[in-house]
């Protein structure tokens, strides 16, 4: 896939996730269907851009970075710090390990397509 195309099915798929996202759960295949139709593109090519644009924000997060597409909204990284729990059928103490936890924080555009 050209570069200008993957960068127009980016911009497609901001887009369509503004369109598709409220009130309805969306797996990997609805989401696609959706790009190729707005983007004019063959499921296959939508599938890659898809595909693309997810594996760009984990790269970014997993090298510490944050993801801003603005209007839409923000992906970060939050250090969770180890803690203490309990089983919950034993009562017994256990460790729960330290993790960095994926956040989102929608942007202006998509909270008021939304309300």
């Amino acid at each position: 896939m050209a570069e200008g195309t993957l960068h127009s099915a980016g911009k497609q798929i901001s887009q369509t996730l503004l369109y598709v996202l409220w009130g309805q759960h969306v797996n990997r295949n609805e989401l696609v269907d959706a790009v190729a139709g707005k983007a004019d593109l063959s499921k296959s090519a939508a599938g890659k851009a898809v595909e693309a644009v997810f594996d760009a924000i984990a790269a970014e997060l997993k090298g510490g970075g944050d993801v801003r597409l603005v209007g839409f909204g923000t992906f970060s990284v939050s250090r969770r710090a180890a803690s203490e729990g309990r089983n919950p059928r034993t009562g017994a103490k256990i460790k729960i390990a330290a993790s960095n936890q994926a956040k989102f924080k929608p942007g202006k555009r998509l909270r008021d397509t939304l309300n």
